[in-house]
């Protein structure tokens, strides 16, 4: 991106550049194509131009689109401190009001991650990978998952049934998983389709027989042979356990806002 700019002095015109293009001055490659001019009495006459280069980084791309979405949502006074990791940036956001919008899984968080990433890795084909956080949540959240992983991972043992958390993130599972793995006798997969995907937690030592009690028969009573007290036919036996959970049966149709935070939330994750 090249720009001239004309102002009556030097300094004045590359005032003007860094106000226009919205970044700092030491991004921007200034060429001063004529300066003021001086009369034999000292008074300036003309004006100053300068030219101005300025190539936008991703990382640029993806502060700029970021405050600019948040200033639209009403977030004042927002910062914005970037860390650079590898193949991608880090991002600490905060702002007025910015923590009570984030969420108690922290969905704004993870919708601003995604949707600048769509947005600056526009650019070109090279991947390039943005994390956002805002005072730790991050990692309180990964905390939280973790003693979540363990406590489901503990019943399971005890019981030998499987059990199937609420369905979550990519970057969520990859939490629940590496918690489980640390836990002698039992062991966790995902199972189903976006956004329903979800971990099942299994023990390596399940009991035997689905952990069922049949009811013996008597005098006046029906004895189960198998067809489960029934005349003329078998009762249904279970292909499994049943995964469903209850955010499924509230939701079973996705919603339109779903497709926004699907599969390609955590393009680099298969989990």
């Amino acid at each position: 991106m090249k720009q001239e700019f004309t102002a009556p002095t030097v300094e004045e015109a590359k005032a003007l550049a860094v106000q226009e293009f919205g970044v700092d001055e030491d991004k921007i490659t200034f060429t001063v194509v004529e300066e003021p001019k001086k009369s034999l009495f000292g008074k300036v006459k003309g004006d100053a131009r300068v030219e101005a280069e300025y190539t936008e980084t991703k990382t640029d791309i993806t502060v700029k689109y970021i405050k600019r979405v948040l200033t639209g949502m009403g977030v004042e006074n927002v910062t914005i401190d970037v860390t650079e990791i590898e193949n991608g940036i880090s991002l600490e956001i905060n702002g007025d009001g910015f923590a009570e919008m984030i969420g108690a899984k922290g969905e704004l968080l993870d919708s601003l991650q995604y949707l600048a990433s769509l947005v600056c890795n526009k650019v070109d084909r090279e991947y390039f990978r943005i994390t956002t956080d805002s005072n730790g949540f991050r990692e309180r959240r990964k905390k939280q998952l973790e003693e979540l992983a363990a406590k489901i991972a503990n019943n399971v043992k005890r019981s030998g049934r499987s059990s199937a958390l609420e369905p979550m993130n990519p970057y969520e599972r990859r939490i629940i998983h590496a918690a489980v793995s640390e836990i002698e006798g039992v062991t966790s997969q995902s199972k189903g389709e976006e956004p329903y995907r979800k971990v099942i937690i299994s023990s390596t030592n399940p009991r035997r027989g689905g952990g069922r009690d049949f009811k013996r028969g008597g005098k006046g009573g029906n004895r189960r042979n198998g067809n489960g007290g029934r005349k003329g036919g078998r009762r249904p036996q279970s292909t499994g356990f049943d995964f469903t959970t209850s955010f499924e049966k509230e939701y079973k149709k996705p919603k339109p806002e779903d497709s926004m935070l699907g599969s390609g939330l955590y393009s680099k994750i298969d989990i």
